[in-house]
């Protein structure tokens, strides 16, 4: 299984962070270059426990689609997803969140495992490790802009 994780420090409250990260129109915003759609489950709003998606996107000219349940959950700390259904062997993507004064500790633990035997190995080494740290990365950088501007007040519906 291959492991990428990633800390990003955001100016923001733990609460604005945690609840960004779970927010599938975030998440839309954030995938928009593959045309990543939530087609089926929680499509809009936050996600909660217990809650899946299933989403559709286009990665390497193929049209793909994974399903993710929401299986831990500890307001405004933790929150995991796990892949229940879709390409990849197995997902889990840890969310773990920190208030250290003024600023959120936002650290993701991403961990996959890719099928096709020692051919998804050499891929994973290759080409999708990179790959989707990429994604995690700009993922990343749209909820930190999004949290330490006002932004952030049109994903979650605050006035």
């Amino acid at each position: 299984m291959h492991t990428i994780k990633l800390v990003t420090e955001i100016n923001a409250s733990i609460d604005i962070c945690f609840n960004l990260s779970r927010s599938i129109d975030l998440h839309k915003i954030s995938t928009a270059h593959t045309n990543e759609a939530a087609i089926a489950g929680t499509t809009t709003g936050l996600i909660n426990l217990n809650e899946t998606v299933t989403w559709q996107a286009t990665h390497f000219g193929i049209k793909q689609r994974l399903t993710s349940k929401i299986t831990a959950f500890n307001q405004p700390f933790y929150f995991r997803d796990e892949q229940v259904k879709g390409i990849f062997k197995s997902i889990y993507h840890e969310h773990i969140f920190e208030q250290v004064g003024n600023k959120t500790i936002m650290t993701d633990v991403f961990k996959f495992q890719s099928p096709f035997g020692i051919l998804g190995q050499l891929f994973n080494q290759l080409v999708l490790t990179n790959y989707l740290c990429k994604l995690l990365v700009n993922r990343n950088n749209i909820i930190k802009d999004f949290a330490e501007t006002d932004k952030w007040k049109l994903i979650l519906q605050v006035q």
